[in-house]
């Protein structure tokens, strides 16, 4: 376990029956899309991830926590990758992570929403994730249960400081994570 993922495990709360997992990181990169200048939409994802899953689907409670690496953004564009990184966005230099970390909400036996606090560039602010898919099965290789898992949300740039090109749909940030957690 990295030490991101290792320091995100200590802050959880110990739950008697609860199931632990690890995201993998691999399986697991949030993107985001937004408009540009009204004429298009620019899609970009973060490629590396770490976290932890604490579930217990009996009880129907659960703590999600997600820690992105800013650095690693990937619009697929050098410019864009180049630009986003600088004071005027992510301002990577000074907030190098940005995380995620709620409480599931369930409807019946599945997880349908994680209601929690996204903290990006040292603002936190509420974001509901809708869970549009949830599934948990043996894993093929590793002989664990994996569960996975498809949210999505929105914020407003603006709200965590990023004024340039905030104004109108450009500044609606479209989430969205899907992730994998292997059982630990």
């Amino acid at each position: 376990m990295n030490l991101p993922a290792l320091l995100l495990a200590a802050t959880l709360p110990a739950a008697a029956f609860a199931d632990s997992y690890t995201l993998d990181k691999d399986h697991t990169q949030p993107s985001f899309e937004f408009s540009h200048m009204g004429i298009s939409v620019w899609r970009g994802k973060f490629t590396q991830t770490s976290g932890k899953l604490e579930m217990d689907r009996k009880a129907h409670t659960g703590e999600v926590q997600v820690l992105v690496n800013t650095n690693s953004i990937d619009f697929g564009h050098k410019g864009m990758n180049t630009f986003a990184v600088t004071e005027d966005w992510l301002n990577v230099e000074w907030h190098p992570t940005m995380s995620y970390q709620g409480k599931l909400r369930f409807g019946g036996d599945v997880p349908v929403a994680v209601e929690g606090n996204l903290t990006l560039l040292g603002v936190s602010k509420p974001l509901t994730l809708r869970i549009k898919s949830f599934k948990c099965i043996p894993h093929p290789i590793f002989k664990r249960e994996v569960c996975g898992a498809d949210a999505e949300g929105e914020f407003h740039r603006a709200d965590f400081g990023m004024k340039q090109y905030s104004e109108g749909e450009a500044g609606r940030i479209k989430l969205k994570i899907q992730v994998e957690a292997l059982k630990d």
